[in-house]
């Protein structure tokens, strides 16, 4: 059964193997998280959970997430996510998931949105490689031809071009679980995961 968290994300470190190999990892803070609501085909059309994380003050919320709180006696949550699901039968509203449902060994999908970095040239952006710097070249950085001539006489949709980047919802599959600490909701993935330390990221196990 695929299960849904949510998580915080602390930071990166580095743990050491047995054999003293180094492995680069990432510290998640993972729920406690509340199933505050079941969606089945007969009262929505679709079969879903929804669940909370992350409680904070009462009146930072809006009175419609209120009382959309109030009516399980769920606590004031500041996420809410829902996922879709087959194996709702085997969920309750007001049931606590914790990090004890993933093991070491796990492989995990997270997502979360990608740090951005603003409006940023062709070479940070696509990898484009940069012009000659002998004495003459003026295109150092400059993106070369982005069309054709007359005919079509226009730039094709979807150039790779200078623009935004970063900032987008990102997901990294197959990430292996090397530590749990259940006392704490503290997980240890291998490999980096999008985001800030600090932002909120959603893992899927598989």
């Amino acid at each position: 059964m695929s299960i849904n968290l949510l998580g915080t994300k602390i930071g990166m470190t580095q743990v050491f193997t047995n054999n003293g190999t180094c492995i680069p990892v990432t510290v998640l803070k993972v729920g406690p998280c509340m199933v505050t609501q079941i969606k089945t085909m007969s009262s929505d059309g679709y079969n879903a959970i929804q669940i909370g994380y992350a409680q904070i003050a009462s009146h930072l919320l809006t009175k419609a997430r209120l009382g959309h709180l109030n009516r399980v006696n769920a606590p004031s949550l500041k996420h809410l996510r829902e996922y879709k699901t087959d194996s709702f039968n085997q969920f309750s509203v007001g049931q606590i998931i914790k990090v004890d449902v993933i093991k070491i060994g796990d492989k995990v999908n997270i997502q979360g949105n990608s740090i951005g970095k603003g409006f940023s040239g062709y070479q940070k952006r696509h990898n484009f490689s940069r012009g000659p710097m002998s004495h003459g070249c003026k295109n150092h950085r400059q993106p070369g031809s982005i069309g054709a001539g007359t005919t079509p006489g226009r730039v094709f949709p979807g150039k790779r071009m200078a623009g935004r980047l970063g900032g987008r919802k990102t997901k990294v599959k197959n990430l292996l679980v090397i530590d749990v600490n259940t006392e704490q909701n503290f997980m240890l993935v291998k490999g980096s995961v999008p985001g800030k330390p600090g932002a909120v990221v959603s893992i899927e196990t598989n």
